[in-house]
C-alpha cells in the first residue's frame, strides 16, 4: 500500500496535483450562485443527470479510481467530436447527453454519467463552470482526498484544479440538488 501511495503521489504531482486536500487544493465555496440558465433546462429534462446527491463528499483516492478517472476522459475526449451548440442544435447553449458531437458542457455531462456507472458518488461528481480567454468553459470536478481534480475536454490529463488555466465561477452544490456554489479565489 505505501508502494501504491508513493506511485499515485508521483502521479498526481506530475499533472499537477498536491497530494493532499490542503493547501488550497480543494475548491472554497462562498455562498450561492446562479446555474446556467442552459443547465436549468438541462436538468429539468434530466434529473438524474443533474443529481448531487450523496454522504460521500470526498472519494478517496486510490489507484482503481485514479485509473477510472483517466480512462473515462480518454475515452469521452476520443469518442466525441467538439463542436459548438449553434452547429449542433441552432441555440447558443444546450445542454445534452452527448452520443457523437457535443460542447464543453455535454462532455462533462457525459464523464460524470460515466463514472456513476462505475460506482462514483453523485455528490463527488460536480459540474463546474469557468472562463477562458474572456469565453465561458464548463469542466467536471470530482472532489476526492487528493484535492479537486479537474476532467476536461481540452486535454487528457487530469489536474487539480489549481494547475488549470482557468478563472472558475460556479459548481453544482454537494448540499442541495439544483443549487449552485459560488468558487471563492
Amino acid at each position: 500500500m505505501q508502494k501504491f501511495a508513493a506511485l499515485v503521489a508521483i502521479a498526481l504531482i506530475s499533472a499537477g496535483c498536491s497530494q493532499s486536500a490542503t493547501s488550497g487544493s480543494s475548491m472554497s465555496t462562498v455562498g450561492y450562485a446562479f446555474a446556467p440558465p442552459a443547465a436549468n433546462t438541462f436538468c429539468a429534462r434530466q434529473p438524474g443527470l443533474c443529481s448531487t446527491a450523496g454522504k460521500t463528499k470526498v472519494m478517496a483516492l486510490n489507484e482503481a479510481r485514479l485509473s477510472d478517472l483517466k480512462k473515462v476522459n480518454s475515452a469521452v475526449n476520443q469518442r466525441i467530436s467538439q463542436r459548438e451548440d449553434i452547429a449542433t442544435t441552432g441555440r447558443n447553449d444546450d445542454w445534452r447527453l452527448p452520443t457523437s458531437v457535443g460542447d464543453c458542457e455535454d462532455i462533462a455531462i457525459l464523464k460524470k454519467n460515466e463514472l456513476r456507472k462505475l460506482g462514483w458518488p453523485a455528490s463527488t461528481l460536480l459540474l463546474t463552470v469557468a472562463t477562458y480567454g474572456g469565453a465561458g468553459h464548463t469542466v467536471l470536478t470530482v472532489r476526492t482526498d487528493s484535492g479537486d481534480l479537474i476532467l476536461d475536454n481540452r486535454t487528457g490529463a487530469i489536474r487539480n484544479w489549481k494547475s488549470t488555466p482557468y478563472r472558475y465561477f460556479a459548481r453544482q452544490s454537494q448540499s442541495g440538488n439544483g443549487k449552485w456554489m459560488r468558487i471563492g479565489a
